[in-house]
């Protein structure tokens, strides 16, 4: 039994609260990481917070003590038009000197809290917040550390602090980065505690207990902070699952500015792995103060009003919803389609799109293996899956910025593609890169102007011709790959013709077969004499089983990138028959070709040497060179083999 009197200005009223309290044995139920599943009960702990609003602003919080103990707080006591006095102890902030303190009430999310949905794409968070100017905050908060008491702990965070936009920072890194999940609390939860000074002398806790925790922090330094609860589709979540039963998730809200705002420390500190069986701090900026219309991604509280959302969102639709992952959003991702995270193929194929503030490197694994065709596009990319399988599959998204110091790829998107045929006309070759096709990338490497912008060439005769124009310093490889085919790389090379013209680069290409060939360009500076760097490459098709083209003539050291084979362009010349030669070569006194005999060309007008030779009685024929008249030396440009006789 307690009475409490207390008189505010003159335009407040003067409460009489008369209170008797009978404590009875409740049941805590500590919540998981998100899985969706049952959680086991907690063990009854005396002492909770009863909290009740009102529409006028009122607000009435009681703490309940057991009887041995003494109240720490009497808090968040509001009367009065809009106005609420807090009496505790010695506050962080002033106090007038009947030790109250002046705050101004918190309400029910309304009005001005709530985001449109979907998300505006204007912003990941709903306060407008620069991350350089918290730099030196964050990193005192890293480097405190005091554990005796929650109240001790608050007043050495917040020496840096002084907005309630800063205290709320300073704690929320303060657990991000102190307090790991508790993986062997979750399976034993007899032993588990999520009170807040137990989670914080423990340095661990599950999600209930980084609630717990950021909501006692929160109210020491004075910050109005909600506790909430709902489902999350977290660790063990399956793409198109129901949500039934008890919640399984713990988070927060915090009233700053005016309005509420959302966040999610368990998430924010790091991640489990796959077993479920190992935590790694892995600092995740997205989860504070993340924007409603984003954080309903995963996140679906128990009250609707907390989802702070106009409109609201159904269960059924969060359920439905794609799942997009933090990276999705924190690269610069900004919409993926279709939006549904089961997808039917339609005659064996599925088709997918993301778009990107800026450009994105992207790869994928269907099942871990790559049975599509993605291509970038200056903002984004588009993917053609084609599984080889009935049945259900997984479709995993990556990506990571152009310039990422570090070669690492991040989920940012999960499918489960439903295929009920099988297209078994798509089955692409094993040394076929992902993505395909020039892009924005291959640009940046030099490859400009591409005569052909489809990933996929089509020929039927088993000819075709590229052209790009070149960035400066650029040298160019060219192979020819096919999974079918025993050629050799020397073979593969001589199956792609380079000309040069000016910074016009034309690559002729005849295949050796019919079937599905891949196509890859190599480029480095010609100043360096490392190795060629892998840029793109083409799937070049060709259904025609007729075609059985030779390789081009085996080229020489001598033989410079801006000459030109104009005929004979095969590298296997007919037995016993003359043989037309025109070639393109500059800066040369003589040119010969040698067969059985040896056959002199002439240089015309328009600069081209022309001739003939006679192949009987050879198995070779080479073209020659005497680069200076006053020299006897000749040297190999060409060879050319020669049918059987």
């Amino acid at each position: 039994m307690g009475t409490v009197e207390l008189s505010g200005d003159a335009g407040a009223l003067t409460l009489n609260l008369l209170l008797i309290v009978r404590p009875e044995r409740a049941a805590g139920r500590p919540r998981g990481p998100g899985t969706g599943q049952q959680v086991a009960q907690e063990p009854y702990k005396p002492t909770q917070a009863l909290t009740s609003y009102s529409n006028e602003g009122t607000q009435v919080t009681v703490e309940i003590h057991p009887r041995d103990t003494t109240p720490q707080l009497i808090k968040k006591l509001s009367v009065g038009k809009g106005r609420a006095w807090r009496l505790r102890k010695p506050s962080l902030r002033g106090q007038d000197n009947r030790g109250f303190e002046k705050i101004r009430a918190p309400r029910s999310p309304s009005g001005k809290d709530l985001h449109a949905y979907p998300w505006d794409k204007s912003s990941l968070k709903s306060l407008p917040v620069d991350l350089q100017q918290f730099e030196k905050l964050d990193a005192y908060a890293l480097k405190v550390n005091v554990k005796n008491s929650v109240e001790d702990l608050v007043t050495a965070l917040l020496k840096q602090a002084r907005t309630d936009l800063e205290k709320v920072r300073a704690i929320w890194m303060w657990i991000c980065h102190h307090i790991e999940y508790d993986i062997v609390g979750y399976h034993n939860k007899s032993q588990l505690s999520c009170k807040a000074i137990d989670v914080l002398h423990a340095g661990k806790s599950i999600c209930e207990g980084y609630a717990e925790l950021f909501e006692q922090m929160c109210s020491v330094a004075g910050i109005h902070c909600m506790k909430l609860s709902g489902y999350a589709k977290g660790y063990g979540y399956k793409m198109g699952q129901t949500f039934t039963g008890d919640s399984d998730h713990a988070w927060n809200a915090v009233y700053l500015d005016g309005r509420w705002h959302l966040l999610d420390s368990t998430w924010g500190s790091g991640s489990v792995d796959d077993s479920f069986t190992k935590f790694t701090f892995r600092y995740n900026e997205f989860y504070f103060l993340t924007h409603p219309a984003l954080f309903i991604n995963n996140h679906f509280p128990d009250n609707s009003n907390w989802q702070l959302l106009k409109p609201t969102l159904a269960l059924k639709d969060f359920e439905n919803n794609m799942l997009h992952k933090s990276n999705f959003y924190t690269l610069g991702l900004l919409t993926a389609h279709p939006a549904t995270g089961i997808i039917q193929t339609e005659n064996g194929k599925a088709a997918i799109s993301v778009d990107s503030r800026s450009s994105m490197l992207f790869s994928f694994n269907l099942n871990e293996k790559q049975h599509g065709l993605m291509t970038l596009k200056k903002h984004g990319m588009t993917l053609e899956i084609y599984p080889q399988k009935t049945g259900s599959h997984k479709l995993q998204i990556f990506a990571k910025p152009p310039k990422a110091l570090e070669d690492v790829y991040n989920c940012v998107l999960e499918y489960v593609i439903e295929c009920k045929s099988v297209d078994k006309s798509r089955r692409f070759p094993k040394d076929l890169n992902q993505p395909v096709g020039p892009s924005w990338f291959s640009e940046r490497q030099g490859f400009l102007r591409p005569s052909h912008p489809d990933p996929i060439i089509h020929t039927n005769d088993g000819r075709c011709s590229l052209t790009f124009t070149l960035g400066k310093d650029i040298s160019v490889l060219a192979l020819l790959h096919c999974d079918d085919s025993s050629l050799t790389e020397d073979e593969r090379r001589r199956h792609v013709m380079q000309i040069h013209r000016g910074n016009q680069i034309e690559l002729k290409i005849h295949l050796p077969h019919a079937g599905d060939f891949v196509l890859k360009l190599y480029a480095k500076k010609k100043s360096d004499p490392g190795n060629y760097d892998y840029v793109f490459n083409y799937l070049i098709s060709c259904l025609n089983t007729e075609v059985k083209w030779p390789a081009f003539p085996q080229s020489y050291s001598k033989w410079a990138e801006d000459y030109e084979i104009v005929e004979p362009l095969s590298g296997l010349l007919p037995a016993g028959r003359n043989v037309q030669f025109k070639l393109k070569m500059h800066g040369i006194a003589k040119v010969l070709v040698q067969a059985e005999s040896t056959y002199t060309l002439t240089r015309s007008h328009d600069g081209y040497w022309q001739g003939s030779c006679n192949t009987a009685g050879c198995t070779a024929v080479f073209v020659m060179v005497h680069e200076n008249a006053n020299h006897s030396f000749y040297s190999h440009v060409l060879k050319y083999e020669v049918e059987a006789q």
